[in-house]
């Protein structure tokens, strides 16, 4: 069970990283383009391409930042905390679906399983969030029965 909220950690870890990495190249590229144009251009082609540049950079750097948070939001979950609610760092088996309450990674997969990393405060997390194993809750008209909560 602890082996399952680790390894699930694990992978929104890895989510979060490569979403962190991916910002990061888009900075780097957006300002080697940047260099690379005032090298060639002139004038009105060298502001236009200046601004793109700028733009991608600001975009990239918009993006490091949600992938900051979400890193932040890891860091107050412990996956060795056995949870008899759902809450925070809750592993959540439903009669439809398997959910890791966490952060929105979407589909991960861990133990052979599949899991909706969400977050607390998804519209699915807000619905979860305080129920025990055996409550109810319902989405977009479906019903939702939680069978276990990890």
């Amino acid at each position: 069970m602890n082996q399952l909220k680790k390894q699930l950690y694990q992978q929104c870890l890895n989510y979060v990283q490569q979403r962190m990495d991916a910002a990061q190249q888009g900075i780097e590229a957006a300002q080697q383009a940047s260099q690379d144009d005032t090298k060639s251009s002139a004038g009105d082609k060298y502001e236009t391409g200046r601004e793109m540049a700028q733009q991608e950079t600001d975009r990239n750097m918009a993006q490091l930042n949600e992938a900051n948070k979400l890193k932040v939001a890891l860091s107050h979950i412990n996956p060795a905390l056995k949870n008899d609610s759902v809450e925070t760092g809750s592993v959540v088996i439903t009669n439809a679906a398997k959910f890791y309450v966490s952060i929105s990674a979407g589909a991960i997969s861990a133990e052979g399983e599949t899991y909706m990393a969400i977050s607390s405060a998804s519209p699915i997390g807000v619905k979860m969030k305080g129920l025990k194993a055996g409550g109810e809750f319902n989405l977009n008209g479906k019903v939702y029965k939680i069978e276990s909560i990890l």
